[in-house]
């Protein structure tokens, strides 16, 4: 390449680094006195949103299923300082759904910003899914958001203006083994998010796909593990206890919101995701034989078969505490633990 190829190249670098920068600085906004509803918000991942956003100042409800969580959640809030509005909800009924958001209309006057974080994992071999599992989890991961996004969408494209953040994960870019059900669901959500985001950008609404990787939330008391629950337990808690693997929810939690002001399409949050994913779009074949492997060395069918198993039951005595010293702090700081 010549001088004058060069001078060239880098004025086209620059010229597209500056309208990216002008995009993000267009779409970017203030969450000061924004309405917010972030679902799944009593515990763990998004609860730490909430507080992040109503740390940047908007107004912000949280729903779950279980009452006490969120009186805890908002009670941890309230001895920090802010305000979380709880709404008891199972999201997988839409006319529960639809009466909370009309409820928060009501109140509020709009909602800026919809979260979309509730979740579940069920954790086994193939052997012993039912459909029941499937079910269930697209109920949770891809009906329960389409749900609360239709019910606060035609405000939003009446203003002309809203932010829709919807928390998928890896496993929604790379079918995992022993998380089927997890990741069929989490691949659901984010084929539309990304339909979402392409077709409202236009109209002032801005959707961003989430896809984190391995997170350090205390999650594994409240997944569901099936088979020889205790081995499943063991390596899914050891495996988000890694620090090299996994990210402090906090971070996330920061990252996340940071995405949302912009207006990005998707963030995948850590570094490991994101190598992940590059992996296994140029590679897909290689990804796959190595994911076999990985399922050769996972436990087999077995055990309580196809009867689901809370986490908080599962843990193995033999498990020494230290090895999952960071995810039991998680639990501990993130409301996983009554």
């Amino acid at each position: 390449m010549n001088h004058r190829s060069l001078m060239r190249a880098l004025g086209a670098l620059g010229a597209a680094i500056a309208v990216r920068a002008a995009v993000r600085a267009a779409r970017s906004y203030s969450f000061h006195g924004k309405i917010a509803l972030v679902t799944g918000g009593s515990r763990g991942l998004g609860l730490l949103i909430a507080r992040e956003l109503a740390r940047q100042g908007a107004q912000v409800a949280i729903c779950g299923r279980d009452d006490e969580a969120l009186q805890r959640a908002t009670a941890q809030a309230r001895a920090d300082g802010q305000e979380l509005s709880p709404f008891t909800c199972d999201l997988t009924r839409r006319d529960r759904v639809e009466q909370m958001v009309e409820t928060l209309i009501g109140r509020s006057g709009r909602i800026d910003v919809l979260v979309n974080n509730a979740g579940i994992i069920q954790v086994g071999p193939v052997q012993e899914m039912t459909l029941a599992d499937y079910e269930q989890a697209m109920a949770v991961h891809l009906w329960g958001p389409l749900y609360a996004i239709n019910a606060v969408l035609p405000q939003m494209l009446a203003r002309r203006q809203g932010r829709i953040v919807n928390v998928s994960s890896i496993g929604g870019k790379i079918s995992v083994p022993h998380l089927l059900p997890y990741c069929a669901s989490k691949f659901a959500l984010v084929g539309l998010s990304e339909g979402l985001h392409a077709e409202l950008a236009k109209d002032g609404v801005l959707v961003t796909t989430v896809c984190p990787g391995l997170m350090r939330t205390g999650s594994p008391r409240h997944a569901l593990f099936k088979g020889r629950h205790r081995l499943e337990y063991a390596w899914f808690a050891l495996s988000d206890s890694l620090p090299l693997v996994s990210i402090d929810a906090r971070r996330a939690a920061r990252r996340i919101v940071a995405a949302c002001r912009r207006g990005d399409a998707e963030v995948m949050v850590s570094g490991a995701a994101r190598a992940a994913s590059a992996v296994h779009g140029l590679f897909p074949g290689a990804t796959s034989r190595a994911l076999a492997l990985a399922d050769r060395l996972l436990p087999g069918p077995g055990g309580v078969g196809g009867q689901a198993v809370a986490g908080r039951d599962s843990r193995p005595r033999w498990l020494p505490s230290l090895l999952t010293r960071l995810t039991d702090r998680a639990a501990e700081e993130n409301n996983e633990i009554s």
